[in-house]
């Protein structure tokens, strides 16, 4: 079996974080979201990933993942020209795919689900394709499946009327013949090859295609929002401590924190669970739980917590607790104490600012 990592969305929600990075390689507890994925993916026994790209950051993929063997893995990077769909995605990777069945994983998605039970049961029930569930509050933003007897008997795409609760998370799995649903079926009203369609194809001309529901934690980290939860909820599984650092005199950690190389922490509070970088200073400052600090972090003067920050930022001065919060690469946020009193941005494209009164 191989598996199928689709990350050639253009992450515009995550805007202007995806200007300069691909929203699965954006770090959550310093670690780019979508090697959480391969690392499951290989658990499972999987070993050859393709992974779909745009012609846009297929550059970025490639320098950070690199052709995977340091995870690993054998990583072959197929290119998606235009957002034609999810099924389109699946149909210009048959050269990759050949004749083998394969785990598709949608590149943004983090599950705690056992991938290697997921692939057992799909082998063990001998289906055609195999999604994975979940029950959600809000069904009619997603794709739903409606369930008989263990297996599915009905799929649709983001229903005004939703016909159940269960909605399909990302993960799935298919034996070639999705290749011929594929080719039957049409461009929705989004222009787009929708894979609820293809699997709609396959019930149609009476495939079997199960599912695995499941109950635990799962998140597309499409939003700031989702990336400071899946980022929680990453640094909630910190077991220990780990200082690789120096912390001088006056300062206090608590909980557990993992501190990189070369940083410094001076006068200053640590309260885990938080993961710190290399090369970062921390003065005069407060970081607080679920906090995670790339490399050449500084903060000083400041108190954060509940937060992700990118490398070689700065936060500087504050009179007010960061929570919350993404800050991207390189990027300031301090507090001036020129006159007159005036609030100066520099802002990106999409970007959202909160300025307490």
């Amino acid at each position: 079996m191989k598996a199928l990592i689709l990350c050639a969305g253009k992450g515009t929600r995550l805007r202007p974080l995806t200007f300069t990075n691909a929203k699965p390689l954006i770090p959550i507890a310093n670690k780019p979201t979508i090697v959480y994925s391969l690392e499951m993916i290989k658990e499972a026994g999987i070993t050859e990933v393709g992974i779909v790209v745009n012609p846009d950051n297929k550059k970025d993929f490639e320098e950070t993942l690199g052709n995977g063997s340091q995870l690993g893995l054998s990583i072959t990077y197929i290119v998606q020209e235009e957002p034609k769909g999810l099924a389109h995605a699946v149909a210009i990777s048959e050269e990759f795919l050949k004749d083998d069945e394969f785990l598709m994983y949608l590149g943004d998605n983090l599950v705690t689900v056992d991938l290697g039970k997921f692939v057992k049961e799909f082998n063990a029930q001998n289906m055609d394709s195999f999604i994975l569930l979940t029950p959600v509050e809000d069904p009619s933003r997603f794709g739903i499946a409606v369930m008989k007897d263990d297996k599915v008997i009905k799929v649709v795409e983001k229903p005004k009327d939703p016909p159940s609760n269960l909605a399909i998370i990302g993960v799935y799995i298919f034996k070639p013949i999705v290749f011929e649903a594929i080719k039957n079926i049409k461009p929705s009203w989004r222009g787009e090859l929708e894979i609820t369609d293809a699997i709609q194809w396959l019930l149609e001309n009476d495939k079997n295609v199960g599912a695995h529901i499941v109950y635990g934690w799962w998140k597309d980290t499409g939003k700031p929002e989702d990336l400071v939860e899946a980022n929680r909820k990453v640094l909630e599984q910190l077991k220990e401590s780990v200082n690789e650092g120096i912390i001088y005199e006056n300062s206090s950690v608590q909980g557990n924190v993992v501190i990189g190389k070369g940083s410094r922490i001076l006068n200053s509070v640590l309260r885990g669970p938080i993961i710190i970088g290399e090369n970062v200073l921390i003065s005069d400052a407060y970081v607080g739980p679920y906090t995670s600090l790339g490399n050449n972090v500084t903060i000083e003067n400041a108190e954060i917590e509940n937060s992700i920050i990118l490398d070689g930022a700065t936060v500087a001065h504050l009179e007010t607790r960061l929570d919350s919060s993404v800050i991207g690469a390189n990027a300031t946020v301090i507090n001036s104490d020129r006159k007159p009193k005036t609030i100066r941005l520099v802002v990106g494209d999409y970007s959202k600012i909160e300025i307490p009164k």
